[in-house]
């Protein structure tokens, strides 16, 4: 089933912890989502990498999902992000989602047992089956242990009721060519390597998901509306002036360097969860400089 795709920025929250580490900063994280929402985002998609998710308990999962609903949805799509090593914890977490007042899913399995292409199939399967809330497949084998093939993404998107988009972050540019070509053009797919940000939208990509907003502000949005616009010198120019900060969010891990950012520009969000550690030192005034030129 195809629902309607997005098309633009699906920008990306970091997950701001109080002092004592003793859970979520609401109030913090509801500035965190109204910021994101003042960058002209087609989407905002809370609990992925930058949202350090994999370090929830599982109470602090469900009450940021519940938080994303109250800042987000009605305003922009609201994607929840699904990262467990069992199916099960998987389907739970996606039937939260839904009653919670989510708007789509974004999907990536991890692994500890290296997952063969049966037994992914058979996790989205089982995931879409669960919930009637639109799925997006995201495949990063840096951060989840899992490396799904294009054919494997485009067939469980033809076979599979209700997933319908896929999130390609394995920084290989001719995967999302692949995806193109073996769907005919019909599935919409996303950039997820920051780096890839010009090339995959003037490849076709539907948008670009990124944690950039945060710290670019509406820099982003700006490049996809000059590649929309067949503006493509433009769109250079941009990209090129916010490659150095796209490139240091990432080489230095987007919970460390966006929350040391966002405290640059004002915003306190607390300190990524150990056992990530606070940037600092050099590191700390390199992103200091890099911001300053924006």
């Amino acid at each position: 089933m195809q629902h309607t795709p997005i098309r633009g920025i699906i920008a990306y929250p970091v997950t701001p912890f109080l002092a004592n580490d003793s859970g979520i900063d609401e109030p913090a994280f509801h500035r965190v989502l109204e910021a994101l929402l003042s960058t002209d985002p087609a989407a905002i998609a809370i609990l992925g990498s930058a949202g350090e998710s994999a370090y929830l308990r599982e109470d602090e999962w469900r009450r940021a999902v519940e938080l994303g609903v109250e800042a987000v949805a009605g305003v922009v799509p609201l994607i929840v992000g699904i990262s467990e090593l069992t199916t099960d914890a998987a389907v739970a977490k996606a039937k939260f989602a839904e009653e919670a007042g989510a708007d789509r899913l974004m999907v990536i399995p991890i692994s500890y047992w290296k997952l063969d292409q049966a037994e992914i199939y058979s996790h989205f399967k089982a995931v879409a089956s669960a919930t009637k809330l639109p799925i997006m497949i995201y495949n990063n084998p840096a951060t989840s242990g899992v490396d799904m093939p294009p054919a494997l993404m485009v067939r469980m998107v033809e076979e599979i009721d209700g997933i319908d988009l896929i999130k390609e972050s394995s920084g290989d540019i001719h995967r999302m060519h692949a995806i193109r070509e073996l769907s005919g053009g019909t599935i919409p797919f996303y950039n997820g390597a920051n780096h890839l940000a010009l090339e995959a939208l003037a490849a076709g990509a539907h948008g670009w998901c990124t944690a950039a907003p945060n710290l670019l502000g509406s820099g982003p949005a700006e490049l996809v509306a000059h590649i929309e616009a067949g503006e493509l010198e433009q769109a250079r120019t941009l990209f090129y002036r916010l490659l150095p900060v796209l490139r240091f969010i990432v080489h230095g891990g987007l919970p460390t360097t966006v929350k040391a950012g966002l405290r640059l520009n004002g915003l306190e969000v607390g300190d990524p969860r150990r056992p990530l550690l606070p940037l600092s030192g050099e590191r700390l005034e390199e992103l200091r400089g890099l911001l300053a030129a924006q």
